[in-house]
């Protein structure tokens, strides 16, 4: 059993698993690979100054397996339903269980319907700022929960909000995820000195 599953391999469910695996919790992600990112350029990414989008995702998915992520590419998830345990993630081979769900699929909204996740007026998921849906423990990010505000770094930072709020969940207190220099050079020792 996982920690969190994530279900889409954009900047929303990397950055998630980013966060969630970084800080020790059981990560998988589930990825057909049909991010928008393959489409894209990015010139408005703070501290990027120009990167192709599939670039992008292919150093997104470095970093996660970093840090140990399971990425399950190609892998597309069929229903998502809920047990006395937790969440159980669907796919054509296997079944998945874990105590999170992050839906980082994009416009596809359908996911969130099923597990039967409030929708607002607009249409999209309704959530609260920490990404949580009305569902306890199912969290919507990126396009799922904007109508039109369809961005990289937002949905990014949706995904870093989502995987904050189970961080704090887990630890029983708001949780930061700060690090200093001296962290970064004991995780990737002589990589970060000679930068």
């Amino acid at each position: 059993m996982a920690d969190v599953l994530i279900i889409g391999g954009g900047p929303a469910g990397l950055s998630t698993a980013l966060f969630t695996a970084k800080n020790g919790l059981e990560t998988a992600v589930f990825d057909t690979d049909d991010t928008w990112m393959h489409k894209a350029h990015l010139f408005n990414y703070p501290g990027i100054g120009s990167i192709d989008g599939s670039n992008y995702i292919a150093t997104l998915r470095e970093q996660v397996d970093d840090f140990g992520v399971n990425r399950h590419q190609e892998t597309e998830v069929s229903a998502v339903t809920t047990d006395d345990e937790g969440f159980v993630v669907e796919t054509a081979d296997e079944e998945y269980t874990a105590d999170y769900v992050v839906l980082a699929t994009g416009a596809n909204r359908e996911l969130a319907d099923d597990l039967g996740c409030t929708f607002t007026d607009e249409d999209v998921v309704d959530v609260d700022v920490t990404m949580e849906t009305s569902v306890d423990n199912v969290y919507a990010t990126g396009a799922m929960v904007r109508a039109e505000e369809w961005q990289a770094v937002i949905s990014a930072g949706d995904g870093a909000a989502a995987a904050l709020n189970i961080l704090s969940k887990e630890m029983g207190e708001h949780y930061h995820d700060f690090d200093v220099p001296a962290d970064a050079e004991e995780v990737f020792g002589s990589l970060v000195a000679s930068d």
